[in-house]
C-alpha cells in the first residue's frame, strides 16, 4: 500500500506546530522534533509512519462491521467532524459530549427513540392535535435533542473504535471509551497526555486546516473498510453458489405398466342360449 499521508500534505495544513513550550506535556517528549520561538515543533515523521498503521487499524475494523464515531466538540473541528463522518458513513459528536453516551448506552437509545418520535410527529403532521404551546415545547426539546444526539440518532450498537479530536478537553469522552474497552485513536497536541490514547496521532488539534487534513484520512480509510466489507461479501456469495450442487432435472412421470393378469372374454347370454338351441336341433335331426 503506498503512503497515506505525505510530509507535503502535513506542511501545509501545519500539523506540526504544537503549543507553547511552557504548556507542554512531558510525556509527549517522544513526539517533539525541537522548539522554535517558543513553540514546540512535532516530528512529522512519526506522525506519517503512526497514522500509516491507524489507516490500517481503521479499515480493518469497518471491514469487520464496526463502525466509526468521530468526536469533536471545539468549535474548529465542528465543520469537519460533520461532513467527514458524513461522507464515509459514520456518527458524530459534534456539539456536547454527554455524560454516559456508550457507558450509559441504553438510557440513550431512549433519548434516541424520543428524538426519533418527535420527527415522526412533524412529518406525519400529528403534532397538530397539540395546543400551539405544546408544540412550540416539542419543537424546542426536538431540537435540543437533535443538536446533541442527531449524529448517533442511527448508532445501533457500540462503535468499534473512537475518533477524537484534542483528547485534553474531550477527557470525560476518553474515560468513557476506555472504561467500556474501546479503542481510542486521537489528534494528540504536545499540551495532551498520550497515555490514555490506544492510538496517537501527534499534530496539531487547534489549526481548522490540520484538523480537516486528518479528519479526511479517516474518512478514506473508512470508505475503503466499506469497499473491502463489500467485497468479502461479493467473493462469499460466489463462493456459496459454486458450491451448491446442480440440482437433478426432475424425471418425466413413468406410466404403470399394467399387470398381465387372466384374459377376460365377455359372453353374450343371448347368443349362448341360442348356440345351446342350435345344438339341440342338430342332435335332434341325427336322431
Amino acid at each position: 500500500m503506498g503512503v497515506v499521508l505525505n510530509m507535503k500534505e502535513l506542511l501545509e495544513a501545519g500539523v506540526h506546530f504544537g503549543h507553547q513550550t511552557k504548556r507542554w506535556n512531558p510525556k509527549m517528549k517522544p513526539y517533539i522534533f525541537g522548539s522554535r520561538n517558543g513553540i514546540h515543533i512535532i516530528d512529522l515523521q512519526k506522525t506519517v509512519k503512526l497514522f500509516s498503521n491507524i489507516h490500517d487499524f481503521v479499515v480493518k475494523t469497518v471491514s469487520e462491521g464496526y463502525p466509526v464515531l468521530f468526536v469533536g466538540t471545539k468549535k474548529q473541528s465542528h465543520d469537519a467532524i460533520i461532513e467527514e463522518s458524513e461522507r464515509c458513513g459514520m456518527f458524530f459528536v459534534a456539539n456536547r459530549w454527554l455524560g454516559g453516551t456508550l457507558t450509559n448506552f441504553q438510557t440513550i437509545k431512549r433519548s434516541i427513540a424520543r428524538l426519533k418520535e418527535l420527527e415522526k410527529m412533524f412529518e406525519d403532521g400529528s403534532i397538530n392535535r397539540y395546543t400551539k404551546k405544546e408544540a412550540l415545547t416539542m419543537e424546542r426539546e426536538m431540537a435540543k435533542l437533535e443538536k446533541n444526539l442527531g449524529g448517533i440518532k442511527h448508532l445501533d450498537e457500540l462503535p468499534g473504535a473512537v475518533f477524537i479530536v484534542d483528547p485534553k478537553r474531550e477527557h470525560i469522552a476518553v474515560k468513557e471509551v476506555k472504561k467500556i474497552g474501546i479503542p481510542v485513536i486521537a489528534i494528540t497536541d504536545t499540551n495532551c497526555d498520550p497515555d490514555d490514547i490506544d492510538y496517537v496521532i501527534p499534530g496539531n488539534d487547534d489549526a481548522i486546516r490540520s484538523i480537516r487534513l486528518i479528519c479526511s484520512k479517516i474518512a478514506d480509510a473508512c470508505i475503503a473498510g466499506h469497499a473491502m466489507a463489500e467485497e468479502k461479501l461479493r467473493a462469499e456469495a460466489e463462493m456459496q453458489k459454486d458450491e451448491e450442487p446442480e440440482k437433478p432435472e426432475a424425471a418425466a412421470p413413468v406410466a404403470l405398466e399394467k399387470k398381465a393378469g387372466p384374459e377376460v372374454i365377455i359372453v353374450n347370454k343371448k347368443d349362448s342360449v341360442y348356440d345351446d338351441i342350435d345344438d339341440d336341433d342338430d342332435d335332434d335331426m341325427e336322431e
